[in-house]
Formats: structure tokens, sequence, C-alpha cells
């Protein structure tokens, strides 16, 4: 695709919101409460926010500048550096991960629809009993219908483009999430208990801290901040010469951190309030949203108000994330083959329905299937988020100190006069700290995953 006929977003607004919008997901409203109450709340978010400012926005920057002065998706863009087998396996380990994403991704966007569907007709009770989520993944087949409706709505978006589709989508679903997530916080707040929640969530203690604390929160920000999947360097493609990619990227930043700490406020508070800091309840881990909120909600005034307002809130998150995936996957086909939109978003939506019923009947039909003693759903998660996004940040990383040039991302950051305020701070994460950090999350994770350590 040449440069003059690449579609871009119309503005800083646009890309914000489309940036935010890939970050903010079900890695923000999901992952990120149950992480945090798991590993000491107050003590994890500060190290989360720490690492955020440091590390996370270090590889936005890059990404983002890479994908603005190439005018490419992760493949090409990596190839017009250098074409050295190295370099170019690191932007196809980029381009790859959004692909391999999705179909799981949209299983469990298909979970949070099938969910509001159950809350609109009012069955809010048989959401709270205990067998109600196992009962459901493993009818593959049930599942299976939501995971399609899902991923048909997130094709649909991405065939009308990247301004009448993603852009115009963010533009509506990014407020209205952050005016749902607001409503949730208050009335929360106002639940008999829940300040017990708050405390344990905003205020550190050092006596929960653990080295498992640092590489938890540094794996939850591939999720959350949505680097190393090839996203950042396809919008930023998409960015205008006169948008100021830090200040940009300070507002993804202080977006997605902002949404992470609204949904910890929105769960936790309402765990403690309902089990009265029980913590069974507070570490159910993964089953968190679907298991324990739903037991939540029963025992408030309105189950079916509150229950509507909240998937409705997390299918946003979901829907913005699995865009932004997506759209990244359809431009690396068209970028790579030449061929049009169009057949690329036909091509990547049969991997999606071949790749997603593997996921989506893998607790059920297909629970015969596993890879490493894990359904396929979670060894496509373990894939991913452990093995190839740090191997992808690893690249990255390579790719700007060895043959881009530090001076040539620095260079493009301050085009047009814009300001480049943590120049020092981008110049030491990119040529040490980064490495460093993405080679023990790699090994962290690879080696909980065989179960050589605890985390």
């Amino acid at each position: 695709m040449d440069k003059e006929n690449r579609s871009s977003f119309s503005g800083k607004l646009g890309f914000v919101l489309a940036a935010a919008g890939a970050s903010v997901g079900l890695g923000n409203i999901w992952r990120f409460p149950y992480l945090a109450a798991q590993y000491g709340g107050g003590i994890f978010l500060l190290v989360y926010i720490i690492l955020a400012l440091t590390f996370g926005y270090t590889m936005i920057m890059a990404e983002t500048a890479i994908g603005r002065m190439t005018k490419k998706s992760p493949v090409s863009a990596f190839g017009k550096f250098s074409n050295s087998r190295l370099v170019k396996a690191g932007g196809w380990i980029n381009a790859i991960i959004p692909i391999l994403i999705v179909p799981y991704y949209s299983t469990i966007g298909g979970w949070v629809i099938k969910y509001l569907a159950e809350y609109l007709r009012g069955n809010a009770e048989a959401l709270s009993r205990d067998s109600y989520f196992s009962d459901f993944i493993t009818n593959g087949y049930e599942v299976e219908l939501w995971f399609v409706v899902f991923a048909a709505l997130v094709l649909l978006v991405v065939f009308l483009g990247v301004e009448n589709g993603i852009e115009r989508v963010s533009k509506i679903m990014m407020p209205l999430l952050l005016v749902l997530a607001l409503v949730i916080v208050v009335y929360v707040l106002t639940m008999p208990g829940a300040l017990e929640g708050v405390r344990y969530f905003l205020i550190p203690d050092l006596k929960h801290f653990s080295w498992m604390t640092v590489v938890t929160a540094m794996g939850q920000m591939f999720y959350s901040l949505s680097i190393a999947m090839g996203i950042l360097i396809t919008f930023g493609s998409y960015m205008k010469d006169d948008v100021s990619i830090e200040n940009a990227t300070e507002n993804v930043e202080l977006f997605d951190t902002g949404i992470a700490v609204m949904a910890g406020l929105m769960i936790i508070p309402a765990v403690f309030a309902f089990s009265g800091g029980d913590s069974e309840a507070i570490n159910g881990g993964p089953s968190l949203m679907f298991v324990t909120i739903p037991k939540v909600l029963s025992s408030i005034g309105y189950p079916t108000v509150g229950g509507v307002v909240f998937f409705v809130l997390v299918l946003f998150a979901a829907l913005t994330s699995a865009i932004a995936l997506l759209e990244s996957a359809v431009s690396t086909l068209v970028d790579e083959t030449g061929c049009g939109r169009r057949k690329a978003i036909i091509m990547i939506g049969i991997s999606t329905l071949v790749l997603g019923t593997l996921s989506s009947m893998g607790y059920g039909p297909l629970s015969f299937i596993k890879i490493l003693r894990m359904p396929f759903l979670d060894f496509a998660d373990f894939l991913t988020n452990s093995v190839m996004m740090p191997v992808a940040a690893l690249a990255i990383c390579y790719v700007v100190t060895r043959h881009i040039g530090v001076d040539a991302i620095v260079e493009e950051v301050e085009k047009n006069g814009c300001s480049f305020k943590r120049k020092k701070v981008f110049n030491v994460m990119i040529r040490y700290l980064s490495p460093i950090f993405l080679v023990i999350i790699l090994l962290s994770s690879v080696a909980n995953a065989f179960g050589f350590i605890e985390m």
C-alpha cells in the first residue's frame, strides 16, 4: 500500500481514542483487577504505574514512531531497516500475534455477550449460581454461537475502514465506557464494607510485595497497553506527521491506567463488600468477573440493571481491543500480499473462525485437544502473552538500537517542533533496562508454565 494511498486517522483525537481503545480492553476490566487482588492490591498498583511510566512509555513511543516513519505494518516496517532474517523474523512475530489473539479473545468476548444477553432477559439469579459459568463454557455449541456473534461485530467495524469504522466507533465507545465506569465506581463505593477494599487496592503495603509482583505487573502491561502486538506500529502508520507522538502517548497512558484503576475500584471493593474480605473470594483469579461479580450483583437491589450496565461496559472494552487487533492483522496482510482490504478481512475471518472454534469448544466437545496439558484457549494465551510478546518487544528494542538508531526515533518524535520531554528515560530504557525486563518476563513466565516456579 503506497504512503499516499494509506488510510489515516483524522487527527490526534482519532489516534488517541483508537489507541486507547486498543489498550483498554479485557486486560483492564477482566485481568487487571484479579491480578491486583492476588498480588497485593496497592503495592501491585504502585509497581504497575511505575513500570507503565517507564517501560510501557518507552515501548509505546518506539512502536508508534516506527509505524509513522515507515507508514507500514510490522513486517514491512522492520524490513525497511534491514534485510537480515533476524530482523524480518521480529517483524513477523509482531504481525502474527494479533492473528493468534483475535480468535481466543473473541471467544471471551462471546462469553461477555452471553452474560449481557442473560441479564437483559432477567436471569440475574441463574447467573449467580456457582456452576453456571462452568456449565456454560463446557457447552461448546452455545459458546461457539456467541463467539461467532462477537467476531462478526469486530469484522464489520474493520470492514468499514480506519476513519469510518475504527475511529468512529472509538469516538462513541470510549467516552461511553468512561461514563459507565464512573457510574459503577460511584455505586460500588456506597456499598457497606467497600471502603476496606478501597484501602487494600489503593494503599501500598510492603508485606504483600514479592518479586512475582514485579514480574506479574510487567506481564500485565503487555496485555493492558497493547505492547508488542503490532497494533501500535500499525496505528502509528496511520498517524499524521503534525501529531505529537509523546503527547498522544501520554494521553493513551492516562486513559489506559485510569480505566484499569477504575476497574479495580469497581471489582475489588465490591468483592470485599460481598465477601467481608474473604481471601478465597478476593483471589478468585480469572473467574472473578464471571463468577464472583454475578454473586455481588445478585446481592444488590437491582441486579438486572447492574448486570446490564456492567457487561455493556465490558463489551465496549472487549470490542475496541479486538477491533484494533484485527486491524493490525488485516493491515499486515494488505501490505505483504498486495490484496485489497476486503479480501484480507475474509482471509483473517476464516482463520479467526477456525482457531476460535478450537478455543470456544476447548472446554467442551474439543476438550481432548491439549497442548502442554492446556486447553487450546489457555495455550494460545500462554504462547502469545508469555512467549511471543516478550520476544517481539525484544525485537523492537534490537531494531531501534542496532538498525534504526535511537537518534532517528528522537528525530521522528520531535518532527514539526513536537516535544520529547522524557527523552533521557526513553534512551536508558530502550538501550538497557527494557531488554533486561523482557528477558526476566520471558524466563519467569516459561518457568512458571513448566512448573519450575510458582507465580
